[in-house]
């Protein structure tokens, strides 16, 4: 019998030993310099913003944070297992089954003797790096300046202390267990730990140890209950209606803690005595105490409370905390000054009504934002490649030294519009847009077309009269990036603006001159960033030079929030041209959702609305916010200024210590930026939120919780709320308008009261004034009109109801659906004029077809329960108030083409406009028809002629030939109706 033996395993060769391990150390080089490329790029990017010190600031305090806890688990968990294998008894008598175990560990101990703390001490480092900035808060934080009504601390502690406190008990915690675990597994496994034979055998050594492991974790726990008294004033229980402890709160959840709290200290002073005397009766005794004494204080006797004294007796014993709820709330939201007035509505209205509030009325804004986009960008836009936003915003103006309320938009580079896409195109030739388009708020044109007050390519209006920088290579529609600058005399590239028709034309170019993006003009920073981007172009293209910048990371609310990654930026940022630039203005909030007895709301939901989808927020459950930053991106060099608004605020001052250098004081703000910066959005939205609620004064009404109201729905859009409106108005108790932002209430529908009648109108004044510094004394200041009980207001809800059931309506609205077009209605605006509350709405006509142009028609008033719908705003105004309303408006001296013919659609693409500028300061013709006409006929013939130039000159795409046709048939039309009239 023979055997063959098993052949010996061949010995890897050194050759390919040598490969595995250089392409083990190529990887890793690949990997590490991807990282470091990635980090070395935002470094460029906040260094040439001046932020750098943010960006240097987190990475330190991460790694400082890593480190620490690193070493806290690490060095605790090593120390436990050398200790329990140090002090192991070495003639113990172990069971086979340890025995094998011991042989199998032993080659793998002093690997797990450093292996172990190592492994936990990366995951506890990982950790500890993520809450750097509750530490840092910590050590930066400044006193609020006031106390909570239960403890009488000061505001900061629950702000910036208890979130440490409790985060650093946790964290302790958690190193005694894993050090508790380590400890048990080794001495087990060592024999000074032994199971048998029905009892347990602790060695003195494993005794001691294990004794003052869980006396520490004991003595941590009472420190974590402890604070749990404080963090009730910040939590919500189950069954309670506000947040912070109520009578049971305050009567048995605090003082069981404090009771528990004292018992798990002694309980660990037990631990500790048995690691000196040996016996572990006392401290088991102690801990099943410690379980009882929880579930009697913890569940049973507040259940108690609540069942026997408080349900019987609400009102009575919760009085005093509901009324700390209100107090706290009020003051956390910033809706503590609100002015109430009792406002006995006016509902009949009669000739000459509005005549004391001209000032409002003349305001009245008939161009809405939302609809008319489509019109500015078939008339303003001139090439595919640009593009203006969904939805217009809105601003002010000092023009000849009065306001003027104003849409804006800006003009936006659109790449994806371009014939050809390819990377030259799209990061080299067009790189930005072009001016910004402002129309009237309260104006319309005859046809319905917004009035212009700055529009044109180049520029021409009001504000190009004072001159100001027209190109936006930073906004909120920007390409990825552009790659823009070159040296002195080289020949421009990049497209500035058309010029010219389709025959013949040229393009004005330019080249960039401000300091807008890092400089890659040598070969390492164009690698950094053709890895960043993945584009090879940016490392062998020609166009790249010793000059060139790029730009990127351009959405201004996106440059904010990372300058300041501790703002919660506002969601509606909006253009204004400020000492000679565009710039975007930016609000920003510092928020904290553990300020006491103050209830929380969503954050996101709090702001989603019809003009705005819901955002998503790093902390979105919230209970405390203020608008303490304003910030400004300028829309040519991409530069962000970030401005102290509120410098009481304790979260800004405090972020300041973490941030120093960063945020610039408001006395630096100047005049004209000033008279640009508005009361935000979304802060508006949270606290009308909020005011649904805690409107009311008095704890007994809040308790009854017969007087809730809520913002009422869209009219258009029934499943999201009404948007608040900017308006220059005048509210009762004011001696002039002011531009100012308002909402409406109406009951909740969980109210006795459900129907949809309205019961609160708020209005805030936005107006910061023009002072540089210095914001105007009534900025800011909330007032609120509550509708008198005796009077009956319809809410925004029951009138358009009104509107569309109304006979007269209906009729002059099917007329207007005529052909193929479509009616809009758009923002429904209530003022308070008159002595009561005036609804507007304008109405809009649009062609169905694929060219879409909203022109303004119609527009519906509605005053108690009368409505009034005629071709302006003055006309309805008057027919509502019985012939001769006394208001002023912007239309009055607007004669309307026949409401009845419906815009044509034009069938043009809006691609094909030509690049010729309307002039808006252009006077009509006397003689713009081609014959003055004296008879019927002639006029006939004129306007029949003047209709056919305005659809060729559509069709064409020529918006000047448009423009002056349109004329020419308007005046036809004028003298036609003259004609008829004698």
């Amino acid at each position: 019998m023979t055997t063959t033996s098993a052949p010996n395993p061949t010995a890897p060769s050194p050759a390919r030993r040598v490969l595995v391990i250089s392409l083990i150390v190529i990887a890793a080089l690949v990997a590490g310099f991807f990282l470091f490329s990635n980090l070395f790029a935002d470094y460029l990017w906040f260094d040439q913003l001046g932020f750098a010190s943010v960006l240097t600031t987190q990475w330190i305090a991460r790694a400082i944070m890593f480190v620490v806890g690193f070493i806290a688990m690490a060095v605790p968990v090593a120390v436990a297992i050398n200790l329990s294998y140090r002090l192991r008894p070495v003639y113990a008598r172990l069971s086979s089954q340890l025995d094998r175990y011991q042989e199998v560990i032993e080659p793998l101990r002093r690997l797990a003797m450093w292996g172990i703390p190592i492994f936990f001490g990366l995951f506890a480092g990982l950790s500890a790096a993520t809450t750097w900035e509750t530490v840092w808060l910590f050590f930066s934080s400044v006193d609020a300046g006031a106390v909570d009504p239960q403890f009488g601390m000061d505001l900061s502690f629950y702000m910036f202390a208890l979130p440490f406190w409790r985060g650093l008990v946790a964290f302790a915690s958690a190193v005694v267990i894993v050090c508790l675990l380590v400890t048990a597994f080794v001495s087990y496994l060592y024999g000074s730990v032994r199971v048998g034979n029905g009892e347990l055998r602790i060695s003195k050594a494993a005794r001691i140890q294990l004794a003052i492991i869980a006396g520490l974790y004991l003595a941590l726990q009472a420190v974590s209950l402890w604070l749990d008294r404080y963090a009730t004033l910040i939590e919500s229980r189950a069954g309670d209606r506000i947040t912070g402890p109520g009578f049971t709160g305050a009567n048995a959840v605090i003082p069981g803690l404090t009771i528990l709290s004292v018992v798990a200290a002694v309980v660990a002073v037990l631990f500790i005595v048995t690691a000196i005397v040996g016996r572990w009766r006392y401290p088991l005794i102690g801990t099943a105490l410690l379980l009882v004494t929880s579930l009697v204080l913890g569940m049973g006797y507040p259940w108690f409370v609540d069942t026997v004294q408080v349900k019987p007796n609400q009102l009575a014993l919760e009085e005093e905390y509901y009324q700390h709820n209100i107090d706290m709330t009020q003051k956390a939201y910033g809706i503590d000054d609100l002015e109430v007035t009792d406002f006995k509505a006016e509902t009949e209205a009669s000739a000459g009504q509005l005549r004391a509030d001209v000032e409002t009325t003349a305001s009245i804004r008939i161009m809405d934002p939302a609809i008319i986009s489509p019109t500015v960008k078939q008339i303003e836009q001139y090439r595919g490649y640009y593009q203006f936003a969904e939805t217009m915003d809105v601003d002010r103006y000092d023009i000849d030294g009065e306001s003027q309320d104003v849409v804006v938009s800006v003009r936006e580079l659109n790449t994806g519009a371009l014939g050809q896409t390819d990377w030259q195109n799209t990061s080299i030739v067009y790189t930005h847009g072009y001016g910004i388009v402002a129309a009237a708020g309260n104006k319309r044109t005859a046809d319905g077309n917004p009035v212009f007050l700055e529009r044109g390519i180049p520029a021409q209006g009001f504000l190009s009269d004072e001159k100001f920088e027209p190109r936006v290579y930073f906004g909120e529609q920007s390409p990825l990036y552009s790659i823009v600058g070159a040296p002195k005399g080289t020949e421009p590239v990049e497209i500035d603006y058309p010029r010219g028709g389709k025959e013949g034309e040229t393009e004005t170019k330019t080249t960039f001159t401000g300091d807008g993006g890092p400089k890659i003009g040598n070969f390492f920073t164009k690698l950094i960033y053709a890895m960043k981007f993945q584009s090879e172009q940016i490392l062998f293209s020609d166009y790249v030079n010793e000059d060139s910048q790029i730009l990127y990371n351009r959405d201004p609310a996106q440059r904010v929030a990372a300058v300041a990654p501790y703002l919660t930026v506002d969601s509606d940022p909006y253009p204004s041209v400020v000492d000679g630039r565009i710039v975007w203005i930016v609000d920003a909030y510092t928020t904290s959702a553990s300020y006491p007895y103050s209830s929380h709301v969503s954050l996101s939901r709090a702001i989603q609305d019809s003009s705005s989808d819901q955002q998503r927020f790093a902390i979105d459950n919230i209970n405390y916010i203020r608008n303490s930053v304003k910030a400004t991106v300028d829309a040519y060099d991409g530069s962000v200024t970030l401005y102290a608004w509120d410098d009481e605020d304790p979260v800004l001052k405090t972020w300041q210590n973490v941030y120093p250098g960063t945020i610039k004081p408001m006395s630096e703000m100047s005049g004209e930026l000033m008279s640009h910066v508005r009361y935000p959005t979304d802060l508006f939205k949270v606290q009308r939120s909020m005011l649904g609620v805690y409107h009311v004064e008095s704890a007994a009404s809040f308790y009854r919780g017969d007087n809730v109201w809520k913002t009422p729905n869209d009219p258009q859009k029934d499943q999201v709320l009404q948007s608040p409106y900017y308006l220059t108005m005048k509210m009762p108790g004011q001696d002039e308008a002011s531009y100012s932002m308002f909402t409406t209430f109406i009951p909740s529908a969980s109210s006795q009261n459900s129907r949809s009648v309205m019961m609160g109108y708020l209005a805030v004044d936005s107006d910061a004034g023009f002072e540089a510094g210095k914001p105007a004394d009534g900025y800011g200041k909330l007032r609120l009109l509550e509708i008198n009980s005796d009077t009956t207001v319809p809410g925004p809800g029951q009138v358009q109801n009104s509107f569309d059931s109304n006979q007269a309506i209906s009729s002059a609205l099917n007329l207007l659906k005529q052909g193929n077009s479509q009616v809009l209605s758009g923002n429904l605006l209530t003022l308070p004029v008159g002595g009561g509350l005036l609804y507007v709405q304008p109405v809009y006509v649009q062609s169905s077809g694929s060219t879409k142009l909203p022109v303004l028609r119609k527009v519906l008033v509605a005053f108690g329960d009368e409505v009034a719908f005629e071709d302006t705003l003055a006309a309805a105004l008057d027919d509502l108030f019985g012939g001769e309303s006394g208001a002023e408006t912007g239309d009055g001296d607007v004669t309307p083409i026949d409401p009845t013919t419906p815009p044509t659609d034009p069938g043009t693409d809006p691609d094909d406009q030509t690049g010729s500028t309307p002039d808006p300061s252009a006077t009509p013709d006397p003689g713009a028809t081609d014959e003055p006409a004296a008879d019927k006929d002639a006029l006939l013939k004129a306007a029949s002629d003047a209709l056919a130039a305005k659809q060729a000159a559509l069709e064409a795409g020529d918006m000047v030939a448009y423009a002056e046709a349109d004329k020419k048939l308007t005046e036809a039309i004028e003298k036609l109706l003259a004609l008829e009239a004698q």
